[in-house]
């Protein structure tokens, strides 16, 4: 359970501790504490069930809590859930579009859901869709629109009503790399514009981007810190990048050679975790020139943010076990 000095009250959009959300005999979150800053990109990364989307639907006052305190903007999600959501925007990974509707329909009508005075609806149309890049596209119906298009202008939806707090939950699935490239560079205008955007994500490549991350297993974090941060603690073990002739024997020759403490596959290689680079590559060497197996790349190399989710995970499940 990770837990942050409270400093001012002021600093923090989102404020939980201690929370818990039971489905019957199964735990969904796991006594979950954290705070967001306001202004901060806040990165949920972990993966299928890991219990960020139930937490996200907690905070977004759509999922009354078993137990624990949840506050966002200052709002208690349990006693006020409906003040909570004229707060916040807030965008799933089904994009809550309306494939019948053009693309203009559809900010018209999120616009009157989200109470958007009659006299500002047009100026924030004319944003959304300039954000989104759909100024000539305002007439297609949203069903034909390419994945990163409906993306754009979800997004755009879920901030019609100018909220101070943003949740996307897994906003970018299913979207191709350069969408999704496109799509950060709109969160980062609004979190530089005085937004505080929370997101959740099982890509480990986008959790670079975020100012801080939690990483979450089981339903419950397991980590708590901003990325550079996170992989720094990974400094007491090395990072290797093996290429091999034959990647499967490969993992099966470094199950008995000294100083490898893990393997595990990145795209067509595979990383190892060794306690110490030189003399652990030396015996890799040694090893698969043994066994017949040619070497084709092995370097040291910084961790990424998959070396430290394993890592953490690898860690408890040893803890639990």
């Amino acid at each position: 359970m990770f837990r942050e000095n409270a400093g001012n009250p002021d600093t923090w959009a989102v404020e939980v501790e201690d929370l818990v959300k039971r489905f019957g005999s199964f735990t969904a979150v796991d006594r979950v504490s954290f705070r967001v800053r306001k202004g901060e990109i806040f990165g949920f990364l972990g993966p299928n069930g890991a219990g960020k989307s139930t937490t996200i639907r907690i905070l977004c006052g759509l999922l009354a809590p078993t137990a624990g305190r949840a506050l966002v903007n200052g709002l208690d999600v349990a006693r006020v859930p409906e003040q909570v959501r004229r707060q916040i925007g807030y965008m799933s990974q089904k994009f809550s579009l309306y494939d019948d509707l053009t693309v203009e329909e559809n900010i018209d009508f999120f616009g009157g859901i989200y109470g958007v005075p009659h006299q500002k609806r047009q100026e924030r149309k004319d944003f959304v869709l300039k954000m989104a890049g759909l100024e000539d596209r305002r007439s297609s119906m949203t069903g034909v629109l390419a994945g990163g298009w409906k993306q754009r202008l979800a997004l755009g939806c879920a901030i019609l009503h100018e909220p101070p707090i943003l949740f996307l939950d897994e906003p970018t699935s299913g979207v191709d790399p350069i969408a999704r490239r496109s799509f950060w560079s709109l969160i980062y205008q609004l979190s530089a514009a005085g937004r505080t955007v929370f997101i959740s994500t099982h890509y480990m490549d986008e959790a670079e981007y975020c100012h801080r991350l939690a990483l979450m297993n089981r339903g419950g974090i397991i980590a708590l810190g901003a990325p550079d941060r996170l992989k720094e603690e990974m400094s007491a073990f090395s990072i290797l990048n093996l290429e091999s002739s034959d990647s499967l024997e490969t993992m099966r020759a470094l199950e008995s050679v000294p100083g490898v403490e893990d393997v595990a596959v990145f795209g067509a290689g595979l990383h190892v975790k060794a306690r110490e680079a030189d003399s652990t590559q030396e015996e890799i060497r040694r090893e698969l020139a043994r066994r017949g197996i040619a070497i084709s790349r092995l370097e040291a190399i910084p961790p990424s943010m998959e070396d430290v989710f394993v890592a953490l995970i690898e860690q408890q499940e040893r803890n639990t076990s």
